[in-house]
């Protein structure tokens, strides 16, 4: 349901729904089902930002179909916690949790909760008439709420995701510890990280539209390296505002990504490790070729909705594989001289 809710939210933002709805309710927004209704709803779009100067033509019909999707993106989100919570109570109730497992049920807990709300407070940031004055301003979330938003999102799914592998797949724990261990878990763990940061620059990519700015590929127009990478001040500020900076931060971010990958790949093929670790590492191979496969496409098309979602559920994938792997290869703690 995480992975779902993910796939929903990057809909949500390449269709430009998520301002939507303007309000925030704890148990969920209230349906509406009549025209009167509909035309309120619509009343309360139309004293926000992004109506006044972006949308100001848009049609009632228009508006409830990005009122769905972000309606559907938020239900998703509250069905995820009374998902999780009822059973979770219920396990606690009739004492089936460890002690492990009750530590993990309460951290789950707090980030879902945490998500819901700093959903709502990236939304706000869309909300504010202060920021969005001048006609030709675009109107967008913070980039940084929503890069803060998916990476709550990843750290969720990627602690259910151990959870249920340690319950329903637990790693094979080999007679044999394999030589030159070391360096393969270095690898594994730096493939996780730099697929997750990976992941995180694609959301400025998103929240900024950098993708628009060159499409072309290797190059970016005629250069390698775009000559106002660094024109913001302060410095720093173009790693994370910067639409150019951004989009060549997650090339490099991308390629690097795909050679620590194809390095643990070749590695993995020279080691005695169990069949389902070769599986992990064969899946994450072929699961980084695709990714990028799918980044430098969506690039070269101008960003199409369909091949941008692709390439945001192959992030999701990618760090399954990653974590699959890392999972498979965690009993092999000591290292054979």
């Amino acid at each position: 349901m995480v992975f779902g809710a993910v796939v929903l939210g990057g809909l949500t933002r390449l269709t430009e729904s998520g301002l939507s709805i303007v309000t925030w309710k704890l148990l969920g927004e209230k349906m509406p089902t009549t025209n009167e209704e509909w035309e309120e709803e619509f009343q309360r779009y139309q004293q926000f930002p992004e109506y006044k100067l972006q949308k100001s033509s848009m049609t009632l019909e228009e508006f409830k179909r990005i009122w769905w999707l972000e309606f559907t993106h938020r239900s998703w989100g509250r069905a995820i916690g009374a998902f999780f919570a009822v059973p979770a109570m219920f396990f606690w109730a009739k004492g089936w949790l460890t002690p492990p497992l009750k530590k993990r049920v309460l951290v789950f807990g707090s980030l879902i909760g945490a998500q819901g709300l700093m959903g709502w407070y990236m939304v706000k940031s869309g909300l504010d008439d202060e920021k969005f004055k001048h006609p030709s301003e675009i109107v967008r979330v913070s980039q940084y709420r929503l890069a803060t938003h998916l990476g709550l999102a990843f750290v969720l799914y990627t602690g259910f995701l151990w959870s249920a592998l340690d319950l329903i797949l637990p790693a094979v724990k080999p007679a044999v510890i394999p030589s030159g261990f070391k360096s393969l878990k270095i690898l594994t763990h730096s493939c996780k990280a730099f697929v997750f940061l990976t992941a995180i620059s694609g959301v400025f990519v998103a929240g900024l539209d950098a993708g628009l700015v060159y499409n072309s590929f290797p190059k970016m127009g005629d250069n390698w390296v775009p000559k106002e990478i660094l024109v913001y001040e302060p410095v720093m500020t173009n790693f994370t505002e910067n639409p150019s900076t951004v989009q060549f931060d997650h090339r490099v971010l991308g390629i690097t990504t795909l050679s620590l990958i194809s390095g643990l790949w070749l590695l993995s093929r020279r080691r005695q490790l169990p069949k389902r670790a070769h599986r992990a590492a064969n899946a994450l191979m072929a699961m980084g070729w695709l990714q990028v496969t799918l980044g430098i496409t969506t690039l070269l098309h101008y960003v199409p909705i369909s091949l941008a979602s692709l390439h945001q559920t192959g992030s999701l994938a990618l760090l399954s594989c990653a974590i699959w792997l890392s999972h498979e290869l965690k009993h092999l703690k000591k290292i054979v001289k």
